[in-house]
């Protein structure tokens, strides 16, 4: 299908050989809101409680999540391959999908989610994506879900460029066989880590480095809320050090205030302040 191309192309390196097996154990994925209890809440990491919860309140991007969006609304949404560098708004657009077709309440039945903490072999393939791709949905969903494109069933594999080769073509031939009642959207950094046949059977999106507009306005947002003591300066320099990546720009700013110090990423003064010097005793 179509590849709906952003600003920045992150498919320019070559190519890996067909040698090249790429281990699931070669990554760590990242811990979603979905996967954490309640009472954590108060202790989520910033990236993880600001997460957006629907597709406008995803940052960048307009035209992307406008073309999905047109997906939802006429009952054709194919497969979907999110793809580009860290922290640009790939997992928050899937997540925030699901949330739109499905409703929060009908989630954890009809959404499949894996990532790069998980084992991407070919056991995970056969067992726990073929054992849910080929289930269908027999209860009646909630009327927030009651519309035709909830009768397919969401597997999201966060971070698949991660999964082997053999695990990717085991993928490619349950994609085929189960479209009918499952939609998969996968997420990587690298395209070109996956396979051609596994590429050719979604549409492609990819994802750029956010502006540093976009960023500065969630960073506003956090240190608002939070009341975290930065000066103007400093928040400039986040949002210019952090490159695109939102992620980068909140864990930097949640840990310089945890540490409520000295951070060298964000003061102007390259050297730490002098330790703290007490009185001497002297020993006669």
């Amino acid at each position: 299908m179509a590849d709906f191309d952003d600003e920045m192309d992150v498919d320019d390196a070559p190519a890996p050989s067909s040698a090249v097996v790429f281990s699931s154990d070669a990554t760590k994925g990242k811990r979603t809101a979905a996967n954490l209890p309640v009472e954590a809440e108060d202790s989520l990491p910033w990236v993880e409680k600001y997460r957006p919860t629907t597709l406008d309140e995803v940052s960048g991007h307009r035209d992307i999540l406008a073309t999905i969006d047109k997906f939802v609304d006429s009952n054709r949404l194919p497969h979907l391959l999110l793809y580009g560098p860290p922290g640009t708004g790939k997992t928050s657009t899937i997540l925030a999908l699901a949330r739109r077709i499905y409703g929060v309440a009908n989630m954890r039945q009809m959404v499949l989610e894996l990532n790069a903490s998980d084992d991407r072999g070919i056991d995970v393939v056969r067992e726990q994506i073929k054992t849910f791709a080929s289930t269908k949905q027999i209860f009646a969903m909630g009327a927030s879900a009651r519309s035709s494109a909830a009768g397919f069933k969401l597997i999201i594999l966060d971070e698949a460029d991660a999964m082997t080769n053999t695990a990717q073509m085991a993928l490619r031939r349950i994609m085929e066989k189960y479209t009918a009642n499952t939609r998969f959207c996968i997420i990587a950094n690298y395209s070109h880590k996956l396979s051609p046949a596994l590429l050719s059977r979604c549409t492609r999106f990819r994802f750029s480095p956010l502006g540093e507009s976009d960023i500065r306005v969630l960073v506003d947002k956090v240190v608002e809320e939070e009341k975290v003591k930065i000066g103007a300066e400093a928040v400039d320099a986040l949002v210019r050090l952090s490159k695109g990546d939102m992620r980068r720009a909140l864990n930097v700013l949640q840990a310089c205030h945890a540490s409520s110090g000295w951070c060298p990423c964000l003061s102007l003064n390259p050297f730490p302040p002098p330790p703290f010097s007490s009185p001497r005793l002297h020993v006669e």
